[in-house]
């Protein structure tokens, strides 16, 4: 693993870790989850792009009850998965589920052609009118690669 990718990772925990252990004067919440990224394959210009082990999907929301004042989702590769050639056609969307698990609300990312190994994408601030789940989905070449929720509750 390269000292870059050695450092972002660093980053990438440490934003997490501050996250999760900043305290606040308003009674703030908020909520820091990542999944793995499977490995998979896609062509590309008629090339095969391969994604391999190592990649983490990570999912941030700052707020308090239904109210939203942080939102970002991205991908950060470590190990062999820092090496690949990254993402290309990739997009983040946001989606908004009531209790029912019902999607209410739904901001889709804008799909970037050039490839990177950490997408990434910020939301804007918003107030929900339900409870219920805040999730972000990675899609590349049209198709869903990753995902990951959080329970938005009183």
């Amino acid at each position: 693993m390269s000292i870059r990718y050695a450092a972002r990772l660093a980053t990438a925990l440490t934003t997490v870790a501050v996250v999760l252990l900043s305290g606040s004067p308003n009674a703030q919440a908020g909520a820091a989850g990542s999944t793995p990224v499977q490995t998979f394959q896609y062509s590309v210009g008629g090339m095969t792009m391969k994604i391999p082990t190592g990649c983490m999907f990570t999912h941030i929301i700052r707020g308090s009850g239904r109210k939203i004042t942080y939102q970002n989702a991205g991908v950060d590769c470590a190990f062999v998965g820092a090496l690949s050639s990254g993402f290309c056609n990739w997009r983040i969307d946001f989606t908004y589920a009531d209790t029912g698990n019902r999607i209410y609300r739904a901001s889709r990312g804008r799909t970037h052609s050039e490839c990177k190994i950490d997408p990434m994408r910020n939301n804007s601030r918003q107030t929900l009118p339900r409870y219920g789940k805040a999730c972000a989905r990675l899609f590349v070449n049209g198709i869903k690669r990753a995902g990951q929720c959080h329970h938005i509750t009183k």
